[in-house]
């Protein structure tokens, strides 16, 4: 039987790190919370250091293979494959470039911005760009396709939506396929509609676009643009 002194609870990798944050640990104390057990006569913080002294530096980790680790004593599967995914995302999480948000400031950045994308469709695609406090674009949705005295748009959707995302802005977007901008009764009906519910909700509504051929309508401005 193997004997493996207790380390004192105190002193544990896993209750340092919630009493003075991951920082605060060694790099054998980080392994020692993803291998979790030791091995035998190993404690878990022995484990740990085993592996690491094989390495020439840290960042020699992320070159480890599966195979390499199972030659490791007292690394079997699931110690290896913990260790390759948290290594694997720490190296995802190290690469990651925030994408640079786009920013609508007017109609023509509506245009430009989705016109190669509904321009030519043979429906109409009623679509919601949601935006934050800096007129940044949060998410766009396609929520309804067909014409929008069928689409039968309800602001349920719309402005459900828009509270998962926190946005604090809407614009609303769809295309005529005739190629003619101009808005139908019916689109100043829903706009209309759709413009009360985002004063209720306290979510702006700034404009409702309509994309035609090489041209483009502002139910806000009331003013047609041609391009």
């Amino acid at each position: 039987m193997y004997l493996v002194k207790e380390m004192p609870k105190e002193e544990r990798p896993r209750e340092r790190l919630i009493k003075l944050g991951a920082k605060s640990l060694s790099n054998d104390e980080l392994l020692a919370i993803l291998f979790r057990t030791g091995y035998h006569d190993l404690s878990v913080i022995e484990l740990s250091k085993q592996v690491l002294y094989q390495l020439r530096s840290l960042d020699d980790l992320k070159k480890l293979t599966y195979e390499e680790l199972l030659k490791v004593k007292g690394i079997k599967s699931a110690k290896a494959t913990t260790l390759l995914a948290a290594i694997e995302l720490g190296y995802r999480l190290a690469s990651f470039k925030r994408e640079t948000k786009i920013k609508i400031t007017s109609p023509f950045d509506v245009y430009h911005l989705l016109v190669h994308e509904v321009s030519h469709l043979e429906q109409e695609n009623f679509i919601v760009i949601y935006l934050n406090i800096k007129s940044e674009i949060i998410k766009q949705e396609t929520l309804y396709i067909g014409t929008i005295n069928q689409m039968m748009i309800h602001p349920r959707e719309i402005f459900k939506k828009a509270i998962q995302l926190s946005a604090c802005a809407m614009i609303f977007v769809h295309n005529h396929p005739s190629g003619d901008s101009e808005p139908s009764k019916a689109d100043i009906r829903a706009t209309e509609h759709l413009q009360k519910t985002s004063e209720v909700m306290g979510i702006d509504l700034i404009d409702h676009i309509i994309i035609g051929h090489h041209e483009f309508y502002s139910i806000k401005t009331e003013h047609k643009t041609k391009l």
